[in-house]
C-alpha cells in the first residue's frame, strides 16, 4: 500500500462505485468562500491533489483556473470526469506523494480529506511539506482534514485514518501565514449506505511564506 491510498481500502471506491457524485456536486465551505472574495482565479493553476470526484476542481476551473485534479482511485476519476466534464481540468490518476515528487509549481493547492488518509503522522508531515515545497511564494493551501478529536467510524468500519491533532496542522504551516483555521464537528450521512457518523475536522486556509 502507498502512502496515500487508503481511502480506496477503507470504503470510499465502495461509495464510488454505488452512487457518482459520493462527495456531492457543490464545493467545500473553504473553497467557496476563497471563491467569494478571489473570483478571478483565471491566471492560477491550482492543484487539486485527493480530488476525489472533482468537486473543488471544477469550482475552480469554472471561473478560468487551469486544474490538475489528482486521485489515486481510478473509480472517482471515471465518476469526476463524468459528472464534471472541463476543459481546463486534467484528470490524473496517481498516488499524491509520488505526483508531488514530480510536478511543477502551483498557485493553489487543495488537501480536501487527503492527510488523514496517510497513513502515518510522518507521512502526513512529508505530504505538507511537498505540497509547500511545490507552491508559488504567496500561494495558496486549503487543507480539510480528520484531527484527532471524537470520531463515529460505523459508516466505513475498515477506513483506518491516521489523526493527528488541530496544533499538529497549525505546526506544519508555522512559517506560512494561517488565514483561517477552525477544529469542529462535522455531522455527516454517506449515500451509499445512510448511516448517520461524525468526524473532528481541521479546516486550514494559509498562504506559502519564505
Amino acid at each position: 500500500m502507498s502512502d496515500s491510498d487508503q481511502a480506496g481500502v477503507g470504503g470510499y471506491d465502495q461509495g464510488y462505485a454505488n452512487c457518482p457524485c459520493f462527495w456531492g456536486t457543490e464545493a467545500g465551505s473553504l473553497v467557496r468562500e476563497f471563491l467569494s472574495v478571489n473570483p478571478n482565479v483565471s491566471n492560477l493553476r491550482v492543484l487539486d491533489l485527493g480530488c476525489g470526484e472533482g468537486k473543488n476542481a471544477v469550482a475552480f476551473a469554472g471561473r478560468g483556473a487551469s486544474v490538475v485534479a489528482v486521485d489515486c482511485s481510478a473509480q472517482a476519476l471515471a465518476n469526476g470526469k463524468s459528472a464534471f466534464p472541463h476543459d481546463y481540468i486534467e484528470w490524473v490518476q496517481s498516488d499524491a506523494l509520488e505526483y508531488l515528487n514530480d510536478c511543477s509549481l502551483f498557485d493553489v493547492v487543495i488537501m480536501y480529506g487527503l492527510p488523514h488518509c496517510m497513513k502515518s503522522d510522518s507521512a502526513v508531515q512529508k505530504l505538507i511539506e511537498l505540497a509547500l515545497e511545490k507552491t508559488r511564494q504567496d500561494g495558496i493551501h486549503i487543507l480539510v482534514a480528520f484531527n484527532d478529536g471524537p470520531h463515529d467510524l460505523s459508516a466505513h468500519p475498515e477506513f483506518r485514518p491516521t489523526l493527528v491533532s488541530h496544533e499538529f496542522y497549525l505546526q506544519c504551516y508555522s512559517t506560512s501565514e494561517i488565514k483561517k483555521q477552525s477544529s469542529s464537528l462535522l455531522h455527516e450521512t454517506h449515500p451509499h449506505n445512510n448511516i448517520p457518523h461524525f468526524h473532528s475536522v481541521t479546516r486550514l486556509l494559509a498562504s506559502k511564506k519564505t
